[in-house]
Formats: C-alpha cells, structure tokens, sequence
C-alpha cells in the first residue's frame, strides 16, 4: 500500500479518498473562537506543557495538533439567553496521533452554540511524534507499511491512547462540577466522537463507574462497528457513518445492533457517500446532513428543551 493510502487509513482522519483531498475546502476554522479560553484539565496536576505541541498541515488539507502532552477543555457556549442546558463535549479524531480540530471540533462545537448547547472542546493526550514534520511523516510511513526500522516485516501498531480515555473521564467530572457556573444541566451531558474521538467516547460508556458516571448520551460518529458488551447503564446513542467508508463501511453494523438488542435507545444515519472523516459533511452528499439530524436526535429526546436545573 502507498505511503498516502497507508497514512490517510491507519490514521483514520482523511475526509475523503487521497486522490481527491486536495479539492476538498478545509473544514472550518484551525483555531478556537475568539474569546474563548483552554482550561487545563487536571487544573494544577495537568500533566505535559503546551509547549510540545506541533502543527501540522496534514496533506495539504488542514491544519492539525499532534504531539498533545497537556489535555485541556475548551467551552464554546451559546449567546446569553439562548442556551437551553444541555451539554456535548466535542472529542475529534486523528488515530491518537492528531487531533482534526479544524475540521472536527471547533466547528462542530459552533454548531452545537448556536442552537444552544453548551459545547466544550476536548484535547486529548495522543501518543509522542517527532517535532519535525518531514521525520514524523516517514516515522508513520515505516509504522503504517508494517515494517520495523530495520526494514523487517511486522504487524502494523495498534491503534490506541488509553490516556485519551482518562481525559474524557476527567471532562465530564469538570464539566458537571462546575455546570452552574456555564449554564448546564448536569444531568445532560453528553459526548459526540468523531473516529478515534469515538472510540474515546465509547470507552468512557464501556468504563463509567458509579463513582465515575459516562456521558448521559452520545453521538457516535464513524467510529468501529464492531459489537461490544453493552453496560446496564449504557445511554442514548447516536451513530452515523458513510457507507463508503475504507475503515468501517462495509454494512456491518455490529454495535448499533447490540446497543437494541440490550434495549437501549439507537439511532443509526448510513449515507452513501462522504468516506472517513467527514466532519460535518463531504459537500456533494448527505453526510451534510448529520449536525442538523444530531440535533432533532436531541430535540426529540427531549434534550434540547430549556428546564429548571437541579
């Protein structure tokens, strides 16, 4: 498999097939909204310095964070007198070797503002790169082929950031700890993944303890399809994917079929076109439509209406 194909798969943020990135805009803004501001996440214990980040322009499309040592929390929260209470933490995707902000979270977490939910942009521990891009590019290139660096076949690492997990968990605490001071209902906050962010956001369900509550729902988007043991306690989910997705597409919805076999509520959007990594959509096809029917998901939930908090 060529370099480009290998990294765009295995890294599980390309948008659309390689041959055609280049044409695609990219997908909002690469920095937050003005005036808003990153919190640390474990307040003084955080762990790392802002310093190691590194911003890359991933092949020629947008600009991305890797090398993420110090998770934060960003509140992007809706105009005075609009919010409603509810709360999504927005968790991008990059294969735990980036985060695709530009183009899965802070647009994501606008939208999510505008019709009044609170939204709170995570940024995630991710597995150590290299700070010269030319060095991380060829590092992935070796890992992704397969081979080890002395050029002997190997198995292709797997894809994982337990601490990614730790950092969802710690979100969701801060969050409902502080939920008066930004407007929310603690009893409704929830999680939309995107790729490796779903993955993260599955996790903190499948890990969720009593003393540790997961998220009250959430928007599964393009994660794994692959069916996993759903917890009693397991919320609301949403799951959308395109069905000419190279990594999950393949008509299999495994894990969408679990969540109603065990009788939790499920909510599944496959649209024909849009590949891995869509964001808010491929323009040309109905994955466009995916924010908007997130939000009647959550409207007819009951999620969207202004109440009275605790």
């Amino acid at each position: 498999m060529k370099f480009r194909h290998a990294l765009a798969f295995a890294l599980a943020a390309a948008p659309v097939p390689v041959a055609a990135q280049l044409a695609v805009p990219p997908q909002g803004s690469a920095t937050p909204p003005a005036g808003s501001a990153a919190i640390p996440l474990y307040g003084k214990d955080t762990p790392g310095s802002p310093r190691d980040e590194v911003e890359t322009r991933f092949m020629g499309r947008e600009t991305v964070i890797r090398n993420i040592t110090y998770p934060t929390l960003t509140p992007i929260l809706p105009a005075p007198g609009k919010a409603n209470g509810a709360a999504v933490l927005v968790l991008a995707g990059g294969g735990f070797q980036m985060l695709s902000l530009q183009n899965e979270g802070w647009r994501v977490a606008q939208a999510l503002a505008d019709h009044g939910v609170a939204a709170f942009v995570v940024k995630y521990r991710l597995n150590p790169s290299e700070r010269d891009d030319k060095a991380w590019m060829a590092t992935m290139a070796r890992l992704m082929g397969g081979a080890s660096p002395a050029g002997k076949a190997g198995k292709p690492p797997e894809i994982r950031e337990p601490r990614a997990t730790d950092d969802a968990l710690a979100a969701l605490r801060v969050v409902r700890a502080r939920a008066g001071e930004w407007g929310v209902d603690p009893r409704r906050v929830g999680m939309i993944g995107f790729s490796a962010g779903a993955i993260t956001t599955l996790n903190a369900v499948l890990q969720a303890t009593d003393r540790q509550p997961g998220p009250d729902f959430i928007g599964y988007i393009y994660g794994p399809m692959a069916a996993v043991t759903v917890p009693a306690g397991a919320p609301p989910m949403f799951a959308a994917l395109a069905m000419d997705d190279p990594l999950f597409g393949n008509g299999d919805f495994s894990i969408v079929s679990a969540w109603h076999a065990a009788k939790k509520p499920v909510e599944l959007h496959a649209y024909a076109g849009g590949s891995h990594g869509f964001g808010m959509g491929t323009p040309g096809t109905t994955s466009t439509l995916m924010m908007s029917q997130f939000l009647a998901w959550m409207q007819s939930r009951g999620l969207l209406e202004a109440k009275a908090r605790p």
